[in-house]
């Protein structure tokens, strides 16, 4: 193979592994952060312009510089050690946390604010890189052979899809998201190395950084982080003394245990206390419903009725199981690894008790579970004579557009024999920034009754 040859087979490399990296470290940022600021259209847009707003300028300054032949491996070298460096400090999440205490410290709280800025600060370099690589590289080939323009875009495309199709599917999935994070540096730091890159102490210092920033030990001491996948942060934790524990579900308290039963969770007591140990232990099982399954508390000691829990985490259970609970689930406790709207298309069944628990937080709220359709498919699912039960995370005072469009929401599909709990106390008359409390809606799937009393028409003596 001519030297020639050899050069554009690593420069053709290089535009696979930046499409490859680019794609990668989106999805990656855009997983750790949303345990901090949600998963929401908003945030994601913020972050997708951003990087395309500095990859285009990399476009731009690459379509300037001057491309010698014999220093072409010399100037992209470099760049790739950079882009390593930076998908180490933007993806790792012990440098993301402490970013978000720092915001919270200065009183920057507002979710969007708080993007745009990790946005500029993290994710500005490394986009901008790899928009001047292929732009360099581009033009580089093309001056050998025009045919080559056509190809580098190919190949380009081909890195990103499979950065896109191999991060979400098979790499945050199997190894986590913390190792992902660590393939992404060392696959930067392998092309530059390829490009001869002779900054080898600086590629050993970043590779040794995104080990130990990454490593499992580390996230478990600092966090007590069980499971990093691309669903979900798993961290489990003991409370109060060490009668309880808590698992938390991408910075969202999802579930407690405790040997004190009134240590529970308000909202969690609330539901159990009210319907779940009212289920009748003799007869025929009713049917439950658990959206949102968390750590599977609810109805966990409640080994007559049946019990369906549906979560998009397909870890929870074996997670759960192995690092949370008190004793393994029983038989009548069946897992569905499935998006909720899904589910409830295309299941067949009619529950007696459906218990909606998928809104951990403020910031962490399914959009499309916030809908009047949604909303519509849960009452399509009780049974005659059936409860819904809707946790929120909201203001009790309507003091919010969301609490206010979500009371909205649910009253479009509930309209009648529908009850608002508030657990805990609260300030009747807060009107702005009012501390959140659970909101418990309680819908009775009853024959609708649409009588009213007048003073021309009362029964109320007889009802």
């Amino acid at each position: 193979m001519s030297a020639k040859t050899k050069l554009k087979y690593i420069l053709f490399g290089a535009v696979f592994a930046g499409g490859f990296a680019g794609l990668s470290l989106e999805l990656a940022v855009m997983r750790q952060l949303s345990g901090f600021v949600g998963s929401t259209a908003v945030t994601a847009s913020i972050i997708i312009g951003v990087l395309l707003a500095f990859m285009s300028l990399g476009y731009y300054r690459g379509s300037l510089m001057s491309i010698r032949r014999n220093r072409i491996r010399h100037v992209l070298a470099p760049d790739f050690v950079i882009i390593s460096l930076m998908s180490v400090l933007a993806a790792s999440y012990i440098l993301i946390d402490l970013y978000f205490w720092l915001m919270n410290a200065l009183g920057i709280r507002s979710a969007v604010a708080q993007t745009f800025v990790y946005s500029l600060l993290m994710l500005s370099a490394a986009p901008y890189l790899f928009g001047k690589i292929t732009a360099v590289l581009s033009r580089y080939l093309h001056r050998f052979d025009r045919n080559n323009t056509g190809q580098i875009m190919a190949v380009d495309t081909i890195g990103s899809v499979l950065g896109s199709v191999l991060t979400t599917l098979v790499l945050m999935p199997f190894i986590g998201v913390n190792h992902t994070v660590m393939l992404i540096a060392a696959v930067a730091l392998l092309t530059a190395w390829l490009l001869g890159s002779r900054q080898i102490l600086s590629m050993l210092l970043i590779m040794a950084a995104a080990f130990l920033l990454n490593r499992d030990r580390l996230l478990f001491e600092l966090y007590h982080i069980v499971e990093n996948n691309d669903v979900s942060t798993i961290s489990v934790e003991e409370a109060d003394d060490g009668l309880s524990k808590i698992m938390m579900i991408n910075g969202g308290g999802a579930s407690k245990v405790s040997a004190d039963p009134k240590l529970r969770f308000g909202y969690v007591r609330f539901v159990e206390d009210n319907f779940i140990n009212r289920l009748p232990q003799s007869g025929t099982p009713k049917n439950v419903l658990i959206v949102g399954a968390g750590g599977f508390t609810m109805g966990l000691h409640d080994h007559f009725n049946r019990y369906t829990y549906v979560d998009v985490d397909a870890s929870l259970k074996e997670v759960s199981e192995k690092y949370f609970l008190p004793e393994k689930l029983g038989d009548n406790k069946k897992f569905v690894v499935q998006d909720a709207g899904q589910f409830l298309k295309e299941s067949k069944e009619r529950f007696d008790l459906i218990v909606l628990d998928t809104y951990s937080s403020r910031h962490i709220i399914p959009p499309d579970l916030v809908t009047a359709e949604y909303f519509f498919k849960v009452r399509e699912k009780s049974a005659p004579q059936g409860v819904v039960v809707i946790n929120i995370v909201g203001s009790p005072s309507f003091s919010s557009l969301l609490s206010q469009k979500l009371d909205n929401t649910i009253r479009q599909a509930f309209p009648s024999f529908l009850g608002r709990q508030v657990i805990g106390s609260f300030d009747g008359w807060c009107r702005h920034d009012c501390p959140a409390r659970n909101l418990m809606y309680v819908w009775y799937n009853l024959p609708q009754n649409s009588d009213i009393y007048t003073i021309n028409k009362n029964s109320a003596f007889y009802d």
